[in-house]
């Protein structure tokens, strides 16, 4: 028969569970560390998110202004065109 020692199984048990207990550490650490990174990302990403919010208000703001350089331009040729018409004529 296989006589087991408690004393010896006790050990054995206690060995586990300090191990157990070293895997769990570490994963607490771990966690802590994604935990951490998570917020980090989520800071950036609202960051991100304003800096985009603003380049998109600024590029809507670049093509009124565009529209209305065009509008602008197109007059000043319209006005030209009517001076040139005037001018050949007379």
């Amino acid at each position: 028969m296989n006589v087991v020692d408690p004393t010896e199984a006790f050990a054995k048990l206690e060995q586990k569970l300090e191990k157990v207990v070293e895997v769990l550490k570490q994963f607490q650490t771990e966690k802590r560390a994604l935990e951490q990174e998570v917020e980090k990302l989520r800071v950036e990403s609202k960051e991100r998110a304003r800096r985009l919010d603003a380049l998109e208000r600024e590029v809507q703001s670049l093509r009124r202004e565009r529209e209305d350089v065009r509008s602008r331009i197109e007059k000043v040729i319209d006005q030209i065109d009517v001076l040139t018409k005037t001018g050949a004529d007379g």
